[in-house]
């Protein structure tokens, strides 16, 4: 059974995930860096490190929310970025922050569907992903459309987040995500529901070597998994070859 925002709701996964985004949308970011202490911003530097390399120019950020990890791919020095979401809302403050920064000639944000993407087969060199994936309503068939409009030779690199193993920092993990972060994010975005499915939804989500198996069946290969801050969150990547 998918792991929903409002229970009480007969709506689907993808309907519930972008009313809930677009209720906690002017709370998102400021919450975002709080709630992770700002390591969120590190491991976003860390996941666009991995494309260094291959300097690609044009590079889609699926589910690109308010367009942080878009902001954060601009030290690849792209052409062009383009990021999709399904919440309106969250692309709104993402508007105004790329106008406000003057970046919004470079990253364009499109109002999009994660598993049916409006674009042609092989176009992107790159597709990211930052805390994304784990709200997809059917996540082999996500991947697979990454898979398709990314170039042969292009890279798909994922951030989402994991479970740490290690005691005792499992206990205080599980401890601050199931009761500290649902309480101050209700506080804050005044919507209790969006901070109790977080912790409910990444322990729903099959992390790790099962995570690699499915980026693998959808087609990617040289799959790679690098646990981040005791296993918190992990970056993935593969390869179209």
């Amino acid at each position: 059974m998918a792991v929903v925002p409002y229970k009480d709701k007969d709506t689907t996964k993808k309907r519930q995930v972008a009313d809930m985004f677009n209720n906690i949308s002017k709370s998102y970011d400021f919450l975002n860096h709080f709630l992770s202490l700002g390591i969120d911003i590190l491991w976003r530097k860390k996941a666009v490190g991995m494309l260094k390399e291959d300097q690609p120019k044009l590079i889609l950020d699926i589910a690109t929310g308010t367009g942080d990890f878009a902001i954060e791919a601009l030290v690849l020095k792209p052409e062009k970025i383009v990021g999709v979401d399904i919440s309106e809302g969250m692309l709104e403050v993402g508007r105004e922050k790329m106008k406000r920064k003057k970046i919004d000639h470079i990253i364009d944000m499109q109002m999009g569907d994660s598993e049916g993407l409006l674009f042609d087969d092989n176009k992107f060199d790159a597709v990211i992903v930052s805390f994304g994936v784990r709200n997809f309503e059917n996540l082999k068939k996500g991947l697979t459309d990454m898979f398709r409009v990314l170039k042969p030779g292009g890279k798909v690199v994922i951030l989402e987040f994991s479970k740490p193993s290690v005691f005792p920092f499992k206990q205080l993990y599980n401890f601050y995500f199931r009761y500290i972060l649902p309480l101050i994010g209700k506080i804050v975005s005044s919507d209790n529901a969006a901070y109790t499915y977080l912790p409910e939804s990444v322990n729903a989500f099959p992390y790790g070597q099962q995570f690699l198996d499915i980026l693998q069946e959808s087609g990617f290969q040289n799959t790679s998994c690098k646990p981040l801050t005791f296993g918190i969150s992990s970056i993935y990547t593969g390869i179209k070859a």
